[in-house]
């Protein structure tokens, strides 16, 4: 099994107007998106209301693995998509705490 994994940025536009299909999905998007947080396979995840947009850092194996998990999200249909393969990933975990030997 290749152990080699590559990250994508997906930079979603939502509509303008959300119609009440999609509001009523976002507690189902909300538990997807927990889920592949906790399995790793998304690294972060932004929303800008005021902007209409959402980003999304996944990491996956191939192109194929991420468009299968976007197209599981269930509020991917409504919203229009551009990804880009990340030539490097740096972040920040500021959830974690440091350890002190004092």
């Amino acid at each position: 099994m290749d152990n080699h994994f590559v990250q994508y940025m997906v930079d979603f536009t939502m509509p303008q107007d959300l119609p009440d299909d999609f509001v009523h999905l976002i507690p189902e998007q909300r538990a997807a998106v927990n889920r592949l947080l906790n399995e790793g396979k998304i690294l972060t995840y932004a929303l800008s209301l005021e902007n209409s947009k959402l980003w999304a850092v996944f990491c996956v194996q191939s192109e194929e693995e991420l468009t299968e998990l976007i197209n599981r999200l269930p509020l991917s249909h409504y919203m229009k998509k551009r990804v880009s393969e990340l030539t490097f990933y740096n972040a920040a975990h500021p959830f974690i705490p440091s350890f002190s030997m004092n």
